[in-house]
């Protein structure tokens, strides 16, 4: 049987999830499963720290879904534009001072939804029918007003308390299913399922609130509120067969007419400022619509598509920039480097400044094309007129391994995670230098790091012992190898501290 997505499948099983523990979990057949502990039971919602776990918990699976699209240049303008939103209501970060990740899967559906502890994700078909920036920022700021009043703790700290500390694990697990969705949907499906529906869903006030700060977010971050109103009812259209098997933390939308109508006042009754789209949301759009779909049939639709768009803005004497940047894009995924070489050549050309977008297309073509060189140049020119991008700076450390200057990429890797220490990617890339330079006991100590930011603690472990077997292991090793297990086994023990007062309270 074909398998399906997570991030497809993922609100539909998560309410599985949802309904094995309401249908009675043992607790104490847990606490050898190397568990989060999931907040205080004396708290009638999920604790700041317990939300970020669950968080992190969810998004281990997404991550390695085939529908999770994990591009550097995307998600570098996606996380500043939601940074951009946040700067204006940084109380949204919360006690926890949560760093918000927002990311993009590839789905049909115009929707976004949010996961507990600062995950917000937004559908490739959302981004796509999005006119301008506005539009998106609405949706975003919707979902950050979610978090901001912690609905999702609030939500799930109102179950009893013995629900929440097997859900994130049941969630993985449903996950799993994937094999069998049909199963999975029949259970969910059930009366058992409505009437969780039902428990879940958010109320009418929450979603009011989430509201009210996403309006504010817009207009103190200078964006047109305009578009809210009409781009929602979009949403609202376009989802109607899709939200009823969504549990509630994963499903903020449709919006009712009410509260349609609600927005629709209150927007009347001030006046904003036209926010004018920075040039790199065009761009950002091209890339989405070719990453959506990589098959022969979806590069030729891609194709097809920006090639009537060139057209239509020659016929009125216009140049797109955007659309030459999509076929670009296009035929490098088709291995045609020269044809990519003038698409991108002609976009740059056309358009007013130059963009992190043309630098990271630039240097990809040239190392696709083993012109190694060349790319490292490209990349370190790049990394001049754009120094705090995380893209190009990932670029120009490949491009020194790929010109077997390992020792060159491992130093300034080490000074990026210096600086970017929750990036569990540099520690993954810094791994990939530590190969490319023969040290094998610092290379699985790199990959030891990233698994553990990434909260995948067993991993770690498991690539420690790897890094202390190693042959080319120091003292000054084994002493940083010894320093992380110590960390990672005080983590551990007292998520199982917590799991068993828990219990036994319980």
């Amino acid at each position: 049987m074909k398998k399906t997505s997570i991030l497809r499948q993922l609100p539909r099983l998560t309410l599985l999830a949802l309904l094995w523990v309401s249908a009675g979990v043992d607790t104490h057949s847990l606490q050898a499963q190397n568990l989060p502990a999931l907040g205080d039971t004396g708290r009638e919602d999920l604790s700041p720290v317990a939300e970020r776990k669950l968080g992190e918990e969810i998004m281990l699976g997404i991550r390695s879904d085939k529908d999770y699209i994990d591009d550097d240049v995307i998600s570098e303008y996606l996380n500043n534009f939601g940074s951009q939103l946040l700067e204006v209501h940084q109380e949204a970060r919360g006690d926890a001072n949560f760093d918000f990740f927002f990311f993009v899967a590839r789905d049909p559906a115009i929707n976004a939804f949010a996961l507990p502890g600062g995950f917000i994700c937004v559908y490739s078909a959302l981004i796509l029918i999005a006119d301008n920036e506005s539009q998106l920022a609405s949706v975003m700021a919707h979902e950050i007003g979610h978090i901001a009043q912690r609905h999702i703790a609030r939500m799930i700290g109102n179950q009893k308390q013995d629900m929440l500390i097997p859900i994130a694990s049941l969630i993985l697990a449903a996950l799993t299913m994937r094999s069998n969705p049909d199963a999975a949907m029949a259970l969910a499906i059930g009366g058992e399922g409505i009437a969780m529906q039902r428990q879940l869903d958010f109320s009418q006030n929450a979603e009011r609130e989430a509201d009210r700060v996403g309006l504010q977010i817009l207009r103190d971050g200078g964006f047109d509120p305009s578009g809210m109103v009409a781009f929602f009812e979009r949403m609202q259209n376009s989802s109607r067969g899709y939200s009823d098997n969504y549990p509630a933390f994963l499903r903020t939308h449709p919006m009712t007419t009410e509260r349609i109508a609600d927005i629709q006042s209150r927007i009347q009754s001030e006046t904003f400022k036209k926010h004018v789209d920075s040039p790199d949301f065009q761009l950002f759009r091209s890339r989405i619509r070719v990453l959506q779909d990589e098959s022969t049939q979806g590069l030729t639709d891609a194709r097809e598509y920006f090639e009537n768009q060139v057209s239509q803005s020659t016929a009125h004497k216009l140049s797109n920039p955007a659309a030459e940047y999509g076929l670009a894009l296009v035929a490098l995924k088709q291995n045609n480097f020269t044809g990519a070489q003038s698409y991108l050549d002609k976009a740059r050309n056309d358009a007013t400044q130059n963009s992190v977008f043309f630098a990271n297309l630039a240097c990809d073509i040239l190392s696709a094309n083993k012109q190694y060189g060349a790319a490292l140049n490209q990349a370190e020119s790049a990394l001049q007129e754009f120094p705090v991008s995380r893209s190009i700076s990932r670029q120009y450390a490949n491009a020194l391994i790929a010109n077997h200057e390992a020792e060159k990429a491992i130093t300034y890797l080490r000074d990026q995670t210096l600086l970017y220490r929750k990036d569990f990617g540099l520690q993954e890339q810094l791994a990939k230098a530590y190969a490319a330079d023969g040290k094998e006991a610092l290379q699985h100590l790199a990959l030891a790091q990233a698994y553990a930011l990434s909260g995948a603690i067993s991993p770690a472990m498991d690539q420690l012992g790897i890094a202390r077997r190693s042959s080319d292991a120091s003292y000054y090793d084994d002493a940083m190898i010894d320093a992380l297990e110590r960390d990672l086994r005080e983590r551990y023990k007292d998520e199982l501290e917590a799991l068993k007062k828990k219990t036994e309270k319980n």
